[in-house]
């Protein structure tokens, strides 16, 4: 797998990463997530060099970071830089940003995420977040 850096970071990103909003799913429904087939299919783009995996609060209307969760354990969390993503629609004061990564870290089984990117930025919500000081 072609890797290059990540930015001023000390750490080389996989040319693929994984992104986790459109997993196998079991009759047709989007919160049931094919689990085995989907670990199977993350482990096998972890064993073979990737080294990034995506996912957000929303997807798979809301079981996707679960999912995720399983498939990082039995040592897959140490291999990978995990990215999610704050719903930023959903954040209406300071204490909003703590709560939903707090469920978000027990979502996803983990005590921290690598990337917590902030998710449906536009104008009108980042006018918002940086009255409620997000970047503090």
């Amino acid at each position: 797998m072609k890797q290059r850096n990540f930015g001023k970071l000390d750490w080389k990103v996989s040319a693929l990463g994984f992104g986790a909003m459109r997993l196998p799913i079991v009759d047709n429904d989007a919160s049931k997530i094919n689990e085995p087939e989907a670990i199977r299919m993350i482990r096998y783009a972890f064993d073979n060099g990737v080294n990034y995996i995506d996912t957000a609060y929303v997807y798979h209307r809301g079981t996707s970071e679960v999912l995720v969760g399983k498939a990082l354990q039995d040592g897959y969390r140490k291999k990978v830089k995990l990215a999610t993503k704050m719903p930023t629609w959903l954040v209406k004061s300071q204490e909003d940003m703590d709560r939903y990564l707090d469920e978000q870290l027990k979502r996803l089984n983990t005590e921290y995420v690598d990337f917590y990117l902030l998710h449906g930025l536009d104008a009108e919500r980042w006018s918002k977040l940086t009255e409620l000081k997000v970047l503090d």
